[in-house]
């Protein structure tokens, strides 16, 4: 374990009319423990997970490979704030480690291949050739399965976005047996049951308010699942709202 604890600070916050301020999840919710190698956050869309994780990251000092930004319509001030009012509870100090986010990973990959252009052993740390070349979800793994070697604190957002199912069971086996041998910590945000059974992970539900822990079988995306593969049939037998 590296990180122990993050707190919020929301008697600090700078506003409660913009995002991600305005969330009562984010005013509500004082700590969240991380008490096993491998934490998930599960909620809907716009729930607050993966903006907390974006800040844990900047509180962290991990560097998120994000492509330039462009212009908005809608410009918020304070949208990547968040970071200056949270709290992380280390062992030892900060750790290393990285950030995922499926739709930065390409701005990365592409980075690398800068990189390797000039000198190719960086590939070596990347399964030996440029992740450009390979599909996506082999590329995802080649970069899973050489990073999360490395001693460190891992956040992923939404790491199934690009993996067929058989993969995001070589991505779970992954989790375990890294977050089991005691260097790597893990911090998912996630849509996935298969990931969410990960074996002795937490799970904190942010569609609660404050953020509370849930057992895998309680989790809407476990339920929702179960309940349409059992009779796919039942889906259609009523026009939806």
């Amino acid at each position: 374990m590296h990180a122990t604890r993050i707190t919020i600070l929301s008697e600090s916050f700078p506003t409660q009319e913009l995002y991600p301020f305005k969330l009562e999840v984010m005013s509500q919710t004082r700590h969240l423990d991380l008490t096993t190698p491998v934490t998930f956050f599960v909620g809907e869309n716009g729930s607050g997970k993966s903006t907390l994780l974006e800040a844990v990251a900047r509180r962290s000092g991990i560097h998120i490979w994000w492509p330039e930004q462009r212009s908005r319509v809608v410009y918020n001030p304070v949208e990547q704030d968040l970071y200056q009012y949270i709290k992380v509870d280390w062992v030892d100090g900060p750790a290393a480690g990285s950030f995922f986010a499926a739709e930065i990973f390409k701005n990365f990959a592409q980075n690398l291949d800068e990189w390797a252009s000039t000198d190719p052993g960086q590939l070596k740390y990347f399964g030996g050739q440029s992740l450009l070349t390979q599909s996506h979800g082999q590329s995802l793994m080649s970069f899973f399965r050489s990073r999360y070697r490395i001693e460190g604190l891992y956040l992923l957002d939404e790491p199934e976005t690009a993996l067929s199912p058989r993969t995001q069971l070589d991505l779970l086996r992954l989790l375990y047996d890294m977050g089991r041998a005691g260097h790597a910590q893990f911090i998912v945000a996630t849509h996935s049951p298969i990931l969410l059974s990960c074996p002795g992970a937490l799970i904190y539900d942010f569609n609660q308010v404050p953020v509370r822990r849930v057992e895998y079988e309680a989790t809407e995306h476990y339920q929702v699942y179960k309940d349409f593969m059992e009779n796919p049939a039942r889906f259609f037998q009523d026009p939806l709202d």
